[in-house]
């Protein structure tokens, strides 16, 4: 996969030549910039390690100041390897715009932290439906679990069973998105539908 780092600015809608609305997000991708060239030779594999997004400086380890410094670039905050770039035709600390790696009409891959909502019940982590019925001796139970194991064999509760607990803040991808529109002036990318993350958030499009 070939592809870029971005970050998230929200979501919006527009309409396509047929009159539908759509909905899509927007990706500030860029402009990224090579850190660093990986050859078969050197690394056991070719990839291209891009940067994105600054740093400052007080808040850069030494060892990646002097790796940054190497690239004749100002410390970036996001890296990212990608494997599928013709590694001949980058150099380091070469600039990489949106434009040249996407087109309109692209099928991609977007990849994100989604929304962390801390602890959360089993209606709003799993999809239970709770017990809508509250008669029949029904207290207050109606987004409770239910129950989770069986008797005393096995005398335990499975791992993996579906129960409250911590929900969001993992790495997550959706595939097969389309690029609707670029706007190369602004290193802009629509894509349509919705993407992992908040706003603000680094992602990575890859196709």
């Amino acid at each position: 996969m070939n592809g870029l780092i971005g970050r998230k600015l929200g979501m919006t809608s527009i309409f396509t030549e047929a009159g539908k609305n759509v909905a899509c997000t927007v990706v500030e991708m860029g402009p990224c910039v090579v850190t660093q060239v990986k050859t078969e030779d050197a690394d056991g594999y070719e990839s291209l390690q891009v940067g994105y997004g600054d740093k400052k400086e007080k808040n850069t380890t030494k060892q990646l100041a002097g790796h940054f410094k190497k690239a004749s670039t100002s410390p970036k905050a996001k890296l990212v390897e990608f494997r599928d770039f013709d590694i001949a035709e980058k150099a380091l600390g070469e600039t990489i715009k949106v434009e040249e790696v996407f087109e309109e009409g692209d099928i991609i891959n977007a990849i994100g932290t989604s929304k962390g909502k801390g602890f959360q019940g089993v209606v709003k982590r799993h999809g239970f439906k709770g017990v809508n019925d509250a008669t029949h001796g029904q207290h207050n139970r109606q987004r409770a679990p239910g129950s989770i194991g069986a008797a005393s064999y096995p005398a335990k509760v499975f791992k993996g069973m579906r129960m409250g607990g911590r929900t969001g803040g993992k790495r997550i991808k959706v595939k097969n998105l389309e690029v609707l529109k670029i706007f190369p002036a602004e290193n802009l990318l629509v894509v349509k539908g919705a993407i992992p993350g908040h706003k603000g958030s680094y992602v990575i499009i890859e196709k």
